[in-house]
């Protein structure tokens, strides 16, 4: 079994009378590409506020690299990269300033790497970070925490507000090193870190609903058309398992969320009757987070 390099348990964090984690359980295991998904509000920011000790949990713990994030030295946060879409950077300071201001602090800092990085990112290194475009104090971000090579990278948001060309940029920046570190990142923009995701947590109102590799999530779950010998009807009492039924002309679709190539046309057929065409087809990252928050909001899970 895989060592997990970030955990939560049991995590609650309380905003007044608004709980915005609700008893989280987190585990990210070593290496991987962990995509935390959610609608706005889930907490997913709050999560990693908690995780990088920018927020203390109202109760529960959390851990990183085997050290509650209450306990963090400056010697781990050293190995650890953040951005966050609203993360401040200091706007009187130029670029190249900046850079020279970070490298002491981080003693695996790598200057042949991040000479390379601020290169293809095209930073103006004595341009103020105030006068820089949202989309390019991103790339400052990004930049500045990749030369140290962390051995954990936690992204908040990080492609959000941007064009569709900044963003590739960003990820082209985050490939090469991919494998050398452990990514932890929280996006909206699921088909652009589809590419790169390895497991899946989803979050609904400060809870992890659930929480497995990508190669599992997408092999169990199917969007099936059935096109039936008749006009379609959803009928009542469909498995539990099949999600967003809909009917229209003669064709039924649903979400299969324990698929299995063998079981699945006799199961259709034992439930639907005579079909013509069942047609099973994979779902994209962003598919899977729609008919999972669809079937949060109704009701069908919890």
């Amino acid at each position: 079994m895989t060592d997990s390099i970030v955990q939560a348990r049991d995590v609650w964090k309380r905003y007044g009378p608004h709980d915005a984690l609700q008893g989280l359980n987190l585990s990210v295991p070593e290496g991987a590409a962990y995509a935390l998904i959610g609608a706005n509000g889930a907490g997913k920011t709050t999560t990693l506020k908690v995780l990088m000790n920018l927020l203390s949990p109202t109760r529960g713990t959390a851990s990183v690299m085997g050290v509650e994030t209450r306990q963090m030295t400056p010697e781990l946060l050293a190995r650890i990269g953040y951005v966050s879409e609203n993360q401040v950077l200091p706007a009187r300071m130029t670029v190249g300033g900046y850079f020279e201001y970070l490298r002491p602090f981080y003693p695996s800092w790598d200057r042949t790497l991040e000479v390379s990085i601020r290169a293809r990112l095209q930073l103006p290194a004595d341009r103020r970070i105030g006068d820089l475009s949202h989309g390019m104090r991103l790339k400052a971000a990004l930049a500045c925490a990749l030369p140290y090579r962390p051995r954990l990278l936690i992204l908040d948001e990080p492609f959000s507000g941007l064009d569709p060309l900044v963003r590739e940029e960003l990820l082209e920046e985050l490939l090469p090193q991919a494998g050398e570190f452990t990514l932890l990142i929280a996006s909206q923009e699921l088909a652009e870190i589809e590419t790169i995701t390895t497991h899946v947590g989803f979050m609904h109102a400060g809870r992890m609903l659930l929480e497995e590799s990508l190669g599992d999530l997408s092999g169990r779950l199917r969007e099936v058309r059935v096109t039936l010998e008749r006009t379609a009807e959803v009928p009542a009492g469909l498995p539990k398992e099949w999600l967003q039924p809909r009917a229209f002309g003669n064709v039924l679709s649903f979400v299969e969320t324990r698929y299995s190539e063998q079981g699945l046309a006799e199961r259709v057929r034992s439930i639907l009757g005579p079909v013509r065409q069942i047609d099973p087809q994979p779902m994209p990252l962003s598919s899977v987070f729609k008919a999972l928050a669809r079937a949060v909001r109704d009701g069908a899970m919890s």
